[in-house]
């Protein structure tokens, strides 16, 4: 899956999701890659997209990349 800018979406992206409201990615369903804190025995049911966590508003699911979805900064 791809930001609109065409890079990569990672787990540990720190990311806008809209106007004042930021998450980190934490899984990958469609790559099969799920942080430590979200394993995939409980969040592979939702075959695709990804899982971002908000500190605003909890857990999102996203099945494609929506347009506003904007890298932030990325862990090396």
């Amino acid at each position: 899956m791809k930001y609109s800018d065409g890079n990569e979406i990672k787990i540990g992206d720190w990311v806008k999701l809209w106007d004042n409201c930021y998450g980190t990615v934490v899984c990958l369903l469609e790559n099969n890659e799920y942080s430590n804190s979200y394993p995939e025995n409980q969040w592979n049911y939702l075959k695709s997209g990804v899982v971002i966590k908000s500190d605003k508003i909890g857990l999102i699911h996203y099945n494609k990349a929506d347009e506003d979805l904007e890298l932030i900064s990325r862990i090396s």
